[in-house]
């Protein structure tokens, strides 16, 4: 038996995310602009909606890796972070908070889309479509098609170590933010990445992305 090797689950992690459209950075909200938002000015939440939609945005798609759902699920943590306008905490940055609150939303669709799909149906497709060898590492329908198969594995971790992966490998965050952002210790955002990768290695082998596994 082989010994699960964080390299492979990182390689994915750093082909997903050369995959994302990069987004452009646009400047932090003062604390004044958010206090004007909180306090329920149209105007100001219509400028933190400008600032802050792009990181959420790929933040979202990263999570999902579509396009078109991370547009959906990006309105709806708006929507539900202007709802919950009074319940953000001033000690915190608004971008923290409201990545937080795009989070609950995605961890709602990850329930809803395990509750009403076949997911290993997906998978064992995506294990029989296996690219034949030889295949360019450069080809464009490879990459989308490594792209669905790394995504349909992720669908099918625990929620809390698909979490752990796609905050601290996908995402990129700092142990420490990443950690907050899920309200765990460092020590245990640490473990469930560990166990989040060597699940993704044995899928991918098994699947036949990676040597050693059978098509």
């Amino acid at each position: 038996m082989s010994v699960p090797s964080p390299r492979a689950a990182r390689l994915a992690a750093s082909h997903l995310r050369a995959v994302e459209p990069a987004g452009a950075e646009l400047g932090a909200p003062t604390p004044a602009l958010v206090a004007r938002a909180c306090a329920g000015e149209v105007a100001a939440w219509a400028h933190l909606y400008q600032l802050c939609y792009p990181a959420v945005f790929r933040q979202l798609r990263y999570y999902t890796g579509d396009t078109g759902v991370a547009e959906e699920l990006a309105q709806e943590a708006f929507a539900q972070a202007m709802a919950s306008r009074e319940r953000f905490d001033p000690s915190r940055t608004f971008q923290a908070w409201l990545h937080g609150v795009a989070l609950n939303v995605v961890r709602k669709y990850w329930r809803r889309q395990r509750n009403t799909s076949a997911a290993h149906a997906r998978l064992e497709a995506m294990g029989r479509s296996c690219p034949p060898a030889g295949v360019g590492p450069d080809d464009f329908h490879l990459q989308r098609e490594r792209s669905r198969v790394l995504y349909a594995v992720l669908a099918e971790l625990p929620e809390r170590l698909r979490e752990a992966f796609l905050v601290r490998e996908l995402q990129g965050l700092p142990s420490d933010e990443a950690a907050a952002l899920l309200g765990i210790s460092t020590g245990n955002l640490h473990v469930r990445v560990c166990r989040a990768r060597a699940h993704i290695h044995a899928e991918l082998r098994r699947l036949g992305w990676l040597p050693g596994g059978a098509p």
